[in-house]
Order: C-alpha cells, then sequence, then structure tokens
C-alpha cells in the first residue's frame, strides 16, 4: 500500500524488481552470440562450396583430359594451393627409392627453384622432412615450423634450401595411395607459421586420392589404346600375309602377282607413297613391280631396263651389306637421285631378299614426307621379303623341292651332330684340342706324340694355412675371381690349359696348336697374369688375408695326349719340362717369375730380368741357374 507522498516511479539508483528488469542483458548476449553463429556458418559455406566447385573442377579437367596428367595436376595444385591459403604446392610421383615432381605452382622464390635443380635433391631427402615420412608412414606429415625441424640444425641441404631461399615455415605432405602402395606425394608450403586445419588437410588428402585415380584411368586407357593399336597392326600385318600366301598358292608359276601383291600390301601397311620391287641378274638389277610409283620415275627405269645400281646408292649399299638399309631423309644425302627427283623420296627402306645368304633381290619402299619407318614396318617387309624368295624357289625349283629337301635335313642333322660332338669334347678337352679334333675330323691329335713345348706353372703362396683357417665358402669365393682372372688370360695368349688343381695351374704352349716362340708368349702371359693377380691380393690382404702368388717357367721336350676313363678324359703333358715348371714355381716368392735358362735364351732380348742363383730342385740331378723376370723392354712384350 503505497504511502500518501510517495511517488510510484523509482527513485535516481534504485533497481526496480521485477523479472523484466533482469532479461535485457541476456537479450544483448543472445544476439551476439547469434552474429558469431551466423558468421561460422557463412565460412563455413563458403568452404564448403570452394572446396565443391575446386572439386568439380578437377573432375572436369579428369573428364575433358583423358590419357593426359598435367593438366589435371596443374589444377589440383592450383585450387589446393588457393583454398588452402599456401605459398606453394607441388606434386611429386614416386621414382625407385626417391621422389620426381611433375608439377608445381609458378610461385617459388626462383633463387630456391634454381638452388633444387642444381642439387638432385629427390633421392637424398631430409629424414624428418614431410616427403620423406609421408612416403615412409604414408600418413599425412604436417610440420608447424620446419626451422625446429633437427635436419635444419644439422644443415641439410634440401631443408637449409627450403628454409633460407625457399622461405618455408609451415609444410604440409599428404601421400597419393593405391591399395597402400605409395603412388606419390603432394605438399603444400606457407612462408609463416600457421598450421593447416583439419578441413584443409582433408581437402588435399581429397585430392590426392583423384589423382591417384587419375593416374590409373590414364595407365588404362594408355594400354587399352596400345592393345587395340597392336591388334590392329597385328590384323592388318596378318590380312596381308594371308593375302600374298593365297596368291602364291594360286600362282605357283606365274611370279608377276605375287610380286604386285607384296608390294601392294608392303607400302599399304607401311603407310608409304610408293614401292618398288627389283630381282638381281649377276651384277645388275632389274625392276620386276611397281606400286603407285610416279609416271616420270616408271619410264626411267624402263628406258634404262636392267642397270647395275650406283655405288653410292641405297640400292647398292643394301645389295653389300645384305641388310636392311633405312635412310631417314634421302634428300638431304642424295639429292640428285632419281628416286628423289622423279619420285620425291624423302623416308626410304630397302630390304634384300636372301636365300641362304645368297641375294636374290630389292624391295624398296618411300615415303614423300620425312617420317622414319618403324621397327615393325620393316619386320613387315622383312617377311615379304623372305616369302618373295619363297615364291620365287618354288616357281624355279619345283621339280627338285623333295630332293632339296632332302640334302637340306641332311644338312641340318650334320650340323646338329658336330654342335653336339663339339659340345661334349669342350667339356673335357681345352678349347684348342676341341676345336683341332672337329676341324680335322680325326682323333689321331688325341693319340700320344712328343713335342717341345714351355710349360708355366703358377699357384698361390699362403693358400694351404688360409684354407685351413677359412670357412669352405671363403675359399670358394677366392678360388672362384684366382680361377676366372687367370682364365681369361689363358684363353687370349691361346695357351692349353693341362690342368688345374686347387690354386695350382699348368698351361702348356706349342701344343696341340703350334706358336712361333712358345717361350715369349709364356713369359707374355706371365707378365699379364702376375698384374691381374697382384690386385686381386690387394683386394684379399684388405679382407685379411696373406696371400701370395709365384710363378715358374721351363722350355724342353715332352710327351703329349689324353689320359683318363670313358667320360672323363684329360690332355696332359709327361716329361722333365713339367717337373721344372712346377718346382721354379715353389722355389718363387711372391710376384716372383722364374725362368730356367732355356727360356731365358728365347727371350732375353725382349725382357729384363734378375739372377736368382742356383737351385736344387727336387727330380733334377744337377742345381739349375734360374731368373726373375722383371719387366718388358720392348714393344714386342
Amino acid at each position: 500500500m503505497q504511502r500518501r507522498g510517495e511517488s510510484k516511479q523509482p527513485t535516481k539508483g534504485q533497481r526496480t524488481s521485477g523479472p523484466k528488469a533482469r532479461k535485457a542483458p541476456t537479450a544483448r548476449v543472445s544476439t551476439a552470440d547469434l552474429q558469431q553463429q551466423v558468421a561460422a556458418l557463412t565460412r563455413e559455406l563458403k568452404e564448403a562450396c570452394e572446396q565443391q566447385t575446386a572439386t568439380s573442377k578437377v573432375l572436369k579437367v579428369i573428364s575433358s583430359s583423358p590419357g593426359k596428367l598435367e593438366p589435371v595436376f596443374n589444377a589440383m595444385l592450383e585450387d589446393a594451393t588457393r583454398i588452402c591459403e599456401a605459398k606453394i604446392g607441388v606434386l611429386y610421383l614416386r621414382d625407385g627409392d626417391g621422389v620426381r615432381a611433375v608439377a608445381a605452382t609458378h610461385d617459388a622464390p626462383p633463387a630456391y627453384v634454381e638452388a633444387r635443380k642444381q642439387m638432385g635433391w629427390e633421392k637424398n631427402l631430409p629424414p624428418d622432412g614431410v616427403i620423406r615420412r609421408a612416403a615412409t608412414t604414408k600418413q599425412v606429415a604436417h610440420v608447424t615450423d620446419i626451422r625446429e625441424l633437427q635436419s635444419y640444425r644439422e644443415r641439410h641441404p634440401l631443408t637449409v634450401v627450403s628454409v633460407e631461399l625457399g622461405e618455408f615455415r609451415t609444410v604440409l605432405a599428404v601421400p597419393m595411395l593405391k591399395d597402400d602402395e605409395l603412388i606419390g606425394v603432394i605438399t603444400l608450403n606457407r612462408q609463416e607459421v600457421r598450421p593447416f586445419t583439419d578441413k584443409q588437410i582433408e581437402l588435399v588428402k581429397n585430392f590426392a586420392a583423384q589423382a591417384v585415380i587419375a593416374i590409373e584411368n590414364t595407365r588404362l586407357l594408355n594400354e587399352l589404346r596400345q592393345r587395340t593399336d597392336d591388334l590392329t597392326e597385328a590384323l592388318d600385318q596378318q590380312t596381308a600375309t594371308s593375302e600374298v600366301l593365297k596368291v602364291i598358292s594360286s600362282s605357283p608359276s606365274d611370279l608377276r602377282p605375287v610380286f604386285q601383291s607384296m608390294l601392294e600390301n608392303s607400302v599399304r601397311i607401311c603407310e608409304a607413297k610408293f614401292g618398288q620391287m627389283f630381282l638381281c641378274e649377276g651384277d645388275k638389277v632389274r625392276p620386276v613391280a611397281y606400286f603407285n610409283v610416279p609416271a616420270a620415275l616408271v619410264r626411267w627405269d624402263e628406258e634404262r631396263g636392267a642397270f647395275q645400281p650406283s655405288a653410292k646408292g641405297g640400292l647398292m649399299r643394301a645389295i653389300l651389306s645384305k641388310n636392311v638399309l633405312r635412310i631417314d631423309d634421302f634428300m638431304s644425302e642424295q639429292p640428285s637421285n632419281p628416286v628423289v627427283k622423279l619420285g620425291g623420296a624423302r623416308s626410304y627402306i630397302a630390304v634384300p631378299m636372301l636365300k641362304e645368304n645368297e641375294l636374290v633381290g630389292v624391295i624398296a619402299i618411300y615415303r614423300q614426307e620425312v617420317r622414319p619407318f618403324t621397327e615393325k614396318q620393316i619386320d613387315l617387309v622383312q617377311n615379304f621379303a623372305t616369302q618373295a624368295v619363297i615364291a620365287i624357289e618354288n616357281a624355279r625349283l619345283l621339280n627338285d623341292l623333295n630332293k632339296l629337301n632332302q640334302q637340306l635335313e641332311q644338312r641340318v642333322a650334320d650340323q646338329v651332330g658336330e654342335i653336339e660332338r663339339m659340345g661334349k669334347l669342350r667339356r673335357f678337352l681345352p678349347p684348342q684340342v676341341a676345336d683341332l679334333i672337329v676341324a680335322s675330323g680325326a682323333e689321331k691329335q688325341l693319340e700320344g706324340h712328343r713335342r717341345e713345348i714351355t710349360a708355366l706353372f703358377c699357384d698361390l703362396r699362403g693358400f694351404t694355412g688360409f684354407s685351413e683357417s677359412s670357412d669352405p665358402e671363403d675359399v670358394m669365393a677366392l678360388l672362384r675371381e684366382y680361377h676366372a682372372a687367370i682364365g681369361r688370360i689363358i684363353n687370349n695368349y691361346g695357351g692349353t690349359l693341362e690342368r688345374y688343381a686347387g690354386d695350382g695351374v699348368m698351361v702348356v704352349f706349342n701344343d696341340p696348336i703350334p706358336v712361333d716362340n712358345p717361350a715369349l708368349q709364356a713369359v707374355r702371359m706371365a707378365i699379364d697374369m702376375r698384374a691381374a693377380i697382384g690386385e686381386l691380393i690387394e683386394k684379399w690382404r684388405k679382407l685379411g688375408h696373406d696371400i701370395g702368388f709365384g710363378i715358374g717357367i721351363a722350355h724342353g721336350f715332352a710327351t703329349l695326349g689324353t689320359i683318363g676313363f670313358e667320360g672323363r678324359f684329360d690332355y696332359a703333358a709327361i716329361g722333365t719340362v713339367s717337373n721344372v715348371a712346377s718346382r721354379l714355381c715353389d722355389e718363387a716368392k711372391p710376384g716372383q717369375i722364374l725362368i730356367s735358362p732355356r727360356v731365358l735364351m728365347a727371350v732375353e732380348d725382349a725382357i729384363s730380368v734378375e739372377p736368382v742363383g742356383e737351385f736344387k730342385l727336387k727330380g733334377i740331378s744337377r742345381p739349375l741357374a734360374t731368373y726373375n723376370v722383371l719387366s718388358a723392354v720392348s714393344v714386342k712384350i
């Protein structure tokens, strides 16, 4: 109840009571929140529209550029860089153990671009860099500030260039995966420290997936195109071959339709302009078929008839070499040639028609533009050339075909028998012996005979100790290296490998193949052996093996022939000369080549030696003066 004199309005500073006075602040807060929510939703809607527009753009590029990846990659990088507010975007494809940049935006600092070109960085990525991490883990790699990476502190070249020349700070790498296999990586770079948002990362992941789809579609499309082209080409060639064979079977004695069909199909399938076929008549050739040849060139050929080709012309070059001649631009080589002047020939092939390596004729086809013929096209014309020879032989030797087949069968059987015999002999005998036996057609060379020879014996110093203290696998590996090295040298010098046992090897000169100076040949080979094995010894020493190499050479008479049993024969040299070479090898210190006086007499003008004294050799009654070969002193060595 209001007292008298009191006003109904509140006094200054007095709060009013009731619910309405408490609602006003709440209304102001709700409006601000609503405005913030509207702004956030607007940004999200704008971002979603941008992403959807970018995705749609990329899909349009993919659909409009089948088989072409460059515009797809460029569109992806452009949109990803723009929407994600990055400075530079790069798309890499996997290349062996590294990556290869195939697309990039064009905003990188020039100094950075030039440095990347020169440093060959693709296979030297820093271990903590985003590209390596994304490629290794197959997960997104995101670095807020690459200045904080250990590779930058350790001055890895790529990280230093990225920071100091590219001015990169925040970087993102998203792997491109197909069935969990790495295809490539997309990277985005900012020049300020500002992490990428989850939505931006999802957008780049979406682009990475689209890039993989585009790559796979391009691969499948290119494969399909190639298969279609191959099938079409194969079908054309098969059809042409079938047509030619039908003409051959229907014209066993008339060759003109056969030649014409071959020439027409060769020109058509090879996409040429015109063609000619020539047959050989002694040292001349005669044109026997034309297809689409310019009239002026036909008149020229008809007027001269059979002719001897120019020494420098393409026809003669194919005749002399008996190989396919391909000239990419005939006009630039021989502008005055009638085929060029009258026929306008540019690209050209001449395919010889051969019968048992004897020239029968030539097929020549021409283009009037510079467009080289492919290998497949050349193979087709070669096939027609073979069929032409068959047709000629069928027409000329129809009555003698059965007899010729019998002769050819016998010749093939003889050759097969000889090959089998040679293979068997080479398994057990030195190459020279096997070749001599096959060439002579007899086995008398295997019988025992006496001849003056030079014998060389070599082995490894310290091999016994090495083999006793080493694993068998290491011993076998060393022997393989050793035998391979000296085996090549023995073959180069034509030595006859008498035998080898472990590290010991004996080589004979002057039997069964005579040598003018067998002692000189043996010393020459020994010098090369010492050099070659010396390199291996240095390698073995690094592995902890103390091994040396010595050689002994002697000259004298010996009895030579086969020893052994059926299924396994060896060629042996029996005599004092073999023993002396072996004993000299035993006395040789590492790196020495010890020779007997008789060897020295044969080579003293060609080598430098030093006397090493007289040795009492086992099995030799008197001491033997011995010399060590130092080096060659003449070009004869």
